[in-house]
């Protein structure tokens, strides 16, 4: 089609809109609005999965976790993915933690006991947060920075103290500030723990809303069956993440089944995170395109109430020459122009909106994104506009004179 051609086409199609100025907005708004749900569920869908592994990659790449069950299934490919996991599998306790203390290449071994409950200050107020009974190596694997106060060190887990640190965010809920939560007392169900301690809030709201306590504490009243959610281990040096791997294994197994544990590298984490997040992905663009489908649907109701218009028009236009082929393109290119425009829109506001977000959470606009909003709002407008323009196309051009 010749430059010409075209210009001819978008100057018509131009005047047809500005004739029916409401109809043509409503129409472009229905596919606007699909396409902005398409948008914003992918760019949420990426936000969240850029969340969940900054909060991953923060604490370093030589982190092993040891979780109950089988997590990561076999039977998902080569790459891994969610076995039945934290459902049935073994309890660790403390017999495993000082196991594992001696392979040479853990320089950090952690044992992690987790729980939520109401957290309560000096003054009864309350938050709803976490326990967290942990060792003194639990501070250097995380790579967490104290704002306020000490750590817990080597000494508060051998002589059982009642003391805790905290994470901002409970600090702050609790006491205001950080500064002033130090020696006041917290009262995790019924145990009552003194504030030794505040560290920097990391953006996980796990940690940053738990009480961190010696694990050996914990044994008191909140952890009575003396067991471990988890238990995390790290090395100092990348390299030796591999043989770590596979020592502490060897060590579970010699009193665990293989379907009791999982042991996961945070390479293989985040390799399950992508998985999981392409699957929730794919699904929200589905749920999203039943809005462009309706829009699509708007689109075609429209052409068909235009042709009916306009029918007189193509009459004169198929006796003063124009073929079948010259009234399909003039239907089908207004179709195709008012999806791609209203396609334009969604973009923009979706692009403004992730902006405004992006403040607050990591989502993200991708090529993915946009080559949908403009691939599938120009797939619709020929799909919905082909039928009416076809229609208007096959009117013979007396019949089309004649219509009133």
């Amino acid at each position: 089609m010749k430059t010409t051609e075209i210009t001819h086409l978008l100057k018509t199609a131009w005047q047809n809109f500005k004739r029916n100025k409401a109809r043509s907005i409503l129409t472009s708004l229905g596919i606007m609005i699909g396409v902005l749900s398409v948008v914003l569920l992918i760019a949420l869908g990426l936000g969240l999965k850029n969340y969940l592994k900054d909060q991953f990659e923060s604490l370093g790449s030589n982190l092993i976790m040891l979780f109950p069950g089988n997590v990561f299934s076999d039977e998902a490919g080569a790459g891994g993915g969610f076995g039945p996991g934290f459902a049935g599998g073994t309890e660790f306790d403390e017999k495993d933690y000082l196991t594992l203390k001696k392979i040479d290449e853990a320089d950090y071994v952690v044992p992690v006991f987790f729980k939520s409950m109401t957290l309560k200050n000096n003054t009864g107020d309350s938050r709803l947060g976490y326990v967290m009974g942990v060792n003194e190596q639990y501070f250097g694997l995380m790579n967490s920075t104290l704002i306020a106060g000490r750590k817990l060190n080597r000494s508060d887990i051998l002589r059982k103290t009642k003391f805790t640190v905290l994470g901002q965010t409970i600090a702050e809920d609790l006491f205001s500030t950080p500064e002033k939560s130090l020696n006041k007392i917290v009262k995790a169900g019924n145990e009552r723990v003194t504030v030794v301690g505040v560290i920097e809030k990391t953006g996980d709201r796990e940690q940053d809303t738990s009480i961190l306590i010696p694990y050996t504490t914990s044994f008191k009243k909140l952890n009575p069956d003396k067991s471990f959610f988890s238990i995390y281990l790290g090395a100092n040096d990348e390299d030796m993440v591999g043989p770590l791997k596979e020592k502490v294994e060897t060590e579970l197994l010699k009193r665990y089944d293989d379907d009791d544990f999982s042991v996961a590298e945070q390479s293989q984490i985040l390799s399950t995170v992508d998985q999981i997040f392409g699957i929730v992905n794919a699904i929200l663009v589905a749920i999203g395109s039943i809005s462009l489908i309706v829009g699509g649907i708007g689109i075609m109701n429209i052409m068909y109430a235009t042709v009916t218009e306009r029918t007189k028009e193509v009459g004169i236009r198929r006796a003063i020459g124009a073929t079948e082929k010259d009234i399909l393109v003039q239907f089908l290119s207004e179709s195709i122009i008012l999806s791609v425009l209203g396609g334009a829109l969604g973009l923009l506001l979706a692009s403004l909106i992730v902006l405004g977000i992006r403040t607050v959470f990591p989502a993200a606009i991708n090529l993915v994104a946009v080559t949908l909003a403009f691939g599938v709002s120009t797939i619709i407008g020929v799909f919905f506009g082909v039928f009416p323009a076809r229609r208007a196309a096959k009117l013979p051009p007396i019949e089309a004179i004649r219509y009133e």
